[in-house]
């Protein structure tokens, strides 16, 4: 059941209804461990609700090609901007969503750093339950095949998750070492999503950043798939954060 922490009186409501012009574009950003297909309920859902919607798909090697990524699929719309991130893509939407066609950004269970923060040290500051990460030679971080569903997509079939941990994504570790240049949520309106079973992001390290930010926060029962587990809170959630956008 969702808990959202930060409603808009009744009034309010009506008239930010009647008086804002919604916003009809929106990007997509995965994390670490998943691709962009992951997004693919979401993606249907908004796009049946009359979005236009883009997915970025970041190769995850280097901070500098994920910015790159993201900001590619940016400059390729037309008009004003929510941007989306799960997982490390928060780290991603924070420093692209200064783009002045982003007037909103949305967290779902994802990283939300300050400007010079970098995402190991917010990761290492409230420690996930999952103990399964694990190291290339050459550098980059993967989850155990064997704990991916316990630690990722608890509430997804083992039919799901065996085909998610096998074609998962490795993160290189400089992405998450490399601090964020900028803060977008100090001058956006951010929207954030707490994933309160997760086991690969702490669900408390959610609260903490978002308190920090003060974004309007939506509390799900759930892992850190909940975009994939449930699509329809994750996508009212993007929506409420288009239609209040000026």
């Amino acid at each position: 059941m969702a808990n959202n922490t930060s409603s808009l009186p009744s009034a309010d409501l009506a008239a930010t209804s009647t008086s804002a012009t919604p916003v009809k574009n929106i990007v997509l950003v995965h994390g670490a461990l998943a691709d962009a297909s992951g997004f693919r309920a979401v993606y249907d859902i908004l796009k049946r609700q009359g979005f236009h919607v883009s997915l970025a798909s970041q190769p995850l090697t280097s901070r500098a090609a994920d910015i790159a990524a993201v900001r590619r699929v940016l400059d390729l719309q037309t008009g004003p901007v929510i941007l989306v991130g799960h997982s490390y893509g928060g780290a991603l939407i924070t420093e692209t969503g200064n783009d002045p066609k982003v007037k909103a950004l949305v967290y779902v269970a994802a990283l939300q750093p300050d400007a010079g923060e970098a995402p190991f040290e917010l990761l290492t500051s409230r420690p996930a339950a999952s103990q399964a990460v694990a190291f290339t030679t050459d550098g980059y971080a993967y989850l155990d095949a064997a704990h991916y569903q316990e630690d990722f997509a608890a509430d997804l079939s083992k039919e799901d998750t065996d085909f998610m941990a096998d074609s998962q994504m490795f993160i290189a570790v400089e992405c998450l070492q490399t601090p964020v240049s900028v803060a977008a949520w100090h001058d956006k309106p951010s929207y954030a999503i707490v994933s309160t079973e997760d086991r690969s992001l702490n669900p408390d390290l959610q609260r903490f950043m978002y308190q920090r930010s003060k974004s309007k926060v939506t509390e799900l029962t759930g892992s850190h798939a909940i975009y994939i587990s449930q699509p329809e809170a994750v996508a009212a959630v993007i929506a409420t954060a288009a239609n209040e956008a000026i």
